[in-house]
């Protein structure tokens, strides 16, 4: 059974904000969004910052990386002029920082671990640590859905996360679901695959969900579309689109 939202904001506010900012979670509430997927990665001084590139030049403006500059460097600098003017000085926010918001407007989170390359299981370790540190009541209340769901490309993060706080629920995230996806999804003691949808279908599916797993896809931006893999079984899906894909799609 899959205890989280079915459907999710990209990165906080799709395509009306920037990405991975609270501008950008204060664009999904305004559409009823309380379910947030969002990236994170480590400083150089070893500090969870939320942001999805690990060099700059997209949504910070410049030159350099995540992980050749300290978190309160990061915390400085403008995630929010690349995307508009109105959103000018808007600021890369640190991982406590995104998820107190995000508790505090009772947003659920899928967080992706998305480290630095080279750097996968500091990532994962660091990411699980602080996730635990900040749901201990939750944790202790034994409610899966009141959770966040930890995800990752990096099969390194994810066993470091599971070696470092196993009670926290992970899923394993892939591009392609592989022939061999059953063993290494049990290997990583996950609860869910996370695929592009383009790359589903429907016996996929199928299989995924008849081997217990939660089955979540990224990114779903046509109507039609959603409506079709939610058809074969998909538990839930992320979207850009949150002015055409509301909260209460499914």
């Amino acid at each position: 059974m899959w205890p989280y939202p079915k459907i999710v904001a990209h990165r906080g506010g799709g395509t009306l904000a920037p990405e991975n900012t609270l501008a950008g979670l204060r664009a999904g509430l305004a559409y009823g969004f309380r379910a947030v997927e969002f990236d994170v990665m480590l400083s150089r001084d070893g500090i969870g910052m939320v942001m999805h590139d690990p060099e700059f030049g997209r949504t910070v403006a410049g030159r350099g990386s995540v992980a050749e500059t300290d978190a309160v460097e990061l915390s400085y600098m403008d995630a929010g002029s690349w995307f508009g003017p109105q959103f000018r000085d808007e600021p890369v926010p640190f991982f406590t920082q995104f998820v107190d918001y995000c508790k505090a407007q009772r947003i659920w989170m899928n967080i992706e671990i998305k480290p630095v390359p080279g750097h996968e299981q500091a990532t994962g370790d660091w990411v699980a640590r602080q996730t635990r540190s900040m749901f201990a009541a939750e944790l202790a209340a034994g409610d899966p859905a009141a959770l966040p769901l930890l995800a990752s490309f990096s099969v390194m993060a994810l066993v470091a996360a599971r070696d470092a706080v196993p009670e926290l629920p992970r899923a394993w995230l892939l591009e392609r679901v592989p022939d061999h996806w059953q063993a290494q999804a049990k290997a990583l003691d996950a609860v869910a695959i996370h695929t592009n949808h383009r790359h589903l279908t429907a016996e996929l599916a199928g299989a995924i969900k008849r081997a217990g797993y939660g089955l979540f896809c990224y990114t779903v931006n046509e109507p039609a579309r959603a409506r079709e893999i939610l058809a074969w079984g998909v538990d839930g899906f992320c979207t850009d689109r949150i002015d055409l894909i509301g909260p209460g799609f499914a």
